[in-house]
Order: C-alpha cells, then sequence, then structure tokens
C-alpha cells in the first residue's frame, strides 16, 4: 500500500497591504468581495493573494503531490488562530481580520499555540501511523518545528532543498516541481541540519499572478 502524507503550509501574513486591500469594504475585486459573501473565500485563494509566490507555491505544491489517508485533507494550512485548516475551507471577512489583529504567529502565544497543538494531535490520531506530515514553511525558527515535532516526532518531514533558501527561491522551487516535477525529497526535521549556505539561484521564470 503507497505511504499516504499531509502537506501542512506555513501561513501568509494577513497584516500588511494586501490584507488592507482585501479587506476595504469598497474593494470590489472578485476575491474581496467572494471574502465578504455570506460563503466566504477559500483560505488557499486568500492567502495566495496575500503572499504572492510563497504561498502560490505551497499550494501548488501540495495540490499536485499530496497522498493523504482516507477522510483527510492533503493540505493543512497552520493558521494564526485557528490551529490546522484545510486549504479548502472559506472564511470570511471576520476570520481574516481575526488573523490579522489577534493572530501573533510565536510560541509565546496561546491563542495560536494551543489550537495548533490540539489539531495536530487529532490529525495523528486520525492518520495512519505511516503517514508522514510534511512541512512546507520555515524550518529554520521554532514557531512551527517546536509545536509540530513534539507531537509528529519523526513523522514531521521537510524538503531537503529547503536549507539555506529564502522564502521567494522555495515558493519558485515548489511552483517549478508541481509544474513540471520530480517531487522533492524529505527528511525528518528532528536532527535534521536546518541551516546551512545559500544554494545557486533558480534560473529565472516568470510566475504572473493577477492583481485586482
Amino acid at each position: 500500500m503507497k505511504p499516504t502524507k499531509i502537506f501542512l503550509l506555513s501561513p501568509a501574513y494577513s497584516g500588511g497591504k494586501r490584507g488592507q486591500m482585501l479587506l476595504r469594504e469598497a474593494a470590489t475585486f472578485p476575491l474581496a468581495t467572494q471574502l465578504r459573501s455570506a460563503e466566504g473565500a477559500e483560505l488557499g485563494d486568500v492567502f495566495s493573494f496575500l503572499s504572492g509566490l510563497y504561498f502560490r507555491g505551497k499550494i501548488a505544491y501540495a495540490r499536485a503531490f499530496a497522498a493523504p489517508p482516507p477522510r483527510l485533507p492533503g493540505a493543512l494550512v497552520i493558521t494564526p488562530t485557528r490551529g490546522l485548516v484545510p486549504a479548502e475551507s472559506r472564511i470570511g471577512a471576520g476570520v481574516l481580520r481575526e488573523f490579522a489583529e489577534q493572530g501573533e504567529v510565536a510560541l509565546n502565544n496561546a491563542r495560536y499555540r494551543e489550537p495548533l497543538e490540539e489539531h495536530a494531535r487529532a490529525v495523528v490520531q486520525a492518520s495512519a501511523p505511516d503517514t508522514a506530515f510534511v512541512l512546507l514553511g520555515s524550518i529554520a525558527s521554532g514557531k512551527y518545528v517546536d509545536v509540530l515535532a513534539s507531537i509528529m516526532g519523526d513523522r514531521l518531514m521537510f524538503p531537503t532543498d529547503f536549507v539555506g533558501r529564502g522564502d521567494m527561491s522555495r515558493g519558485g522551487l515548489m511552483l517549478r516541481a508541481a509544474a513540471d516535477g520530480p517531487e522533492l525529497a524529505y527528511t525528518p526535521v528532528r536532527g535534521a541540519v536546518r541551516h546551512g549556505a545559500r544554494p545557486p539561484k533558480l534560473a529565472p521564470r516568470s510566475w504572473k499572478q493577477a492583481d485586482p
């Protein structure tokens, strides 16, 4: 039986200029109006707009290579206040405002840490014993790793090619892999070298994003 894996995507920053653009009551571009509607907008689409290349790379990569166990999503987004949320879940303007105003992503912020711990335990319990959890986010700091590794142990993995790369380089790497393959190689976070020399720059390539 093929091993299963779930991707864990680090969040986009909600409190910047692009977040303000989305939350403007006068904004008429499609994602903003969708966010204000009764059904809301998909979390993956909202964070892709906020973050640009980096989160677009994460969501594209997760959609290309996820292999979740039955009844579990293939991509879970780490959120500032609501733990792990499926990328396809819909949120409204009030939730995005909550992320922006109350959601400091820091280990000493219980509003961030406690829901993440609760959901991580639930996902581990609901998954197969050999399910891997692949973190698509910063592995250099403890704000994700320290919480998740304490619960997921050696099942928490990350792409080895992330070491030494900045956000934009990781985003480009994942977009290339999602478009052309192959899937990146992974290694357990615990005991891994998480800091290293910056690798050579990726060859230039256009990844256009539609702006409002």
